[in-house]
């Protein structure tokens, strides 16, 4: 039986994994011993340990002293699942964010759910409770899916089944990890947004598109255009394309007007927009959207179902 059947509760999220927790009791930390069912304590903050395989690369400093400060003024009222490793010691499987706050607030002691986990199970779900509790960027995201198919043999099927999203979205995020470093690191800092990403996956010299889309700003339509005419064959390259373009030939260059309405109606609903406005009065409005949640969202808002 594979680790998803054994971890049926990984698909419907992690409160389903976690399940009804006892009430916090204070005992002494032992080794647990093999086939052990999972238990609810309180351990020294020092008897964990990170996860070395934890998706998250890079954790918001604001967000942790946030969090400090609510465990300050609080406790720490949701357990850190961990697995045995060893004497006196426990891996963090989910919940090092909570952790990380602890040490920072001067917190002791935590409360742990104690679990047998294998190194599969233990990857997925540290890669679940991260993309349903805290955005992980992009590059995360698909390094941590490209983890869980070759380093546990996960299928695209098995991983979107895992984590509730589209089998699509799996395989789209996967494929970034084929981007090159300078494109990856983009991604990963900002830089650039997914559909910026998909569309140099498609470009024959995609740090050469990058150059262009960073030092000119194109949005992704324009960086669609650009690649398109990159990849052209030199033959076809009858007006110069493929060298980068002056700020005035870029297709689609925005106004200010253009621009600040693209700005409102992102801050409106969340997401990237792009409008293509045509000479003639007509145009297209694109909104891109990265998980299928947020699409649900929109259309919702969209419709005015006010659901």
């Amino acid at each position: 039986m594979n680790a998803i059947k054994k971890a049926r509760g990984l698909g419907r999220g992690l409160d389903a994994l976690l399940g009804d927790a006892p009430a916090l009791r204070r005992e002494e930390p032992v080794d647990a011993p093999a086939g052990a069912a999972r238990r609810q304590t309180a351990l020294p903050i020092e008897f964990l340990k990170a996860n070395p395989t934890q998706p998250r690369r890079h954790f918001n400093e604001d967000a942790i002293e946030e969090l400090a400060a609510s465990i300050r003024a609080r406790g720490l009222l949701q357990p850190i699942l961990v697995r045995p490793a060893g004497r006196d010691s426990y891996e963090i499987v989910a919940g090092e964010r909570r952790w990380r706050a602890a040490q920072r607030a001067g917190v002791h002691e935590v409360p742990v759910l104690i679990r047998e986990l294998d190194d599969t199970e233990t990857a997925e779900i540290a890669l679940i409770e991260n993309v349903q509790r805290v955005d992980l960027n992009p590059m995360e995201e698909a390094a941590a899916y490209a983890r869980l198919a070759d380093v546990y043999g996960r299928t695209q099927d098995d991983i979107s089944k895992a984590v509730g999203k589209s089998r699509s979205h799996v395989a789209n995020m996967m494929r970034l990890v084929t981007l090159p470093p300078k494109c990856r690191r983009a991604l990963e800092e900002g830089a650039l947004t997914m559909g910026h990403a998909r569309a140099l996956l498609g470009a024959k010299a995609p740090d050469e598109a990058l150059g262009v889309v960073l030092r000119q700003g194109l949005n992704v339509r324009d960086t669609e255009t650009y690649v398109r005419k990159l990849n052209e064959t030199p033959g076809e390259k009858s007006q110069g394309v493929g060298r980068e373009p002056s700020k005035s030939s870029v297709p689609g260059k925005k106004d200010a007007d253009t621009r600040a309405l693209e700005a409102d109606l992102a801050a409106a609903l969340g997401l990237e927009i792009a409008i293509d406005h045509k000479p003639k009065g007509s145009g297209v409005i694109t909104i891109s959207y990265r998980s299928l949640d947020q699409l649900d969202d929109v259309c919702k808002r969209l419709m005015g179902s006010g659901v």
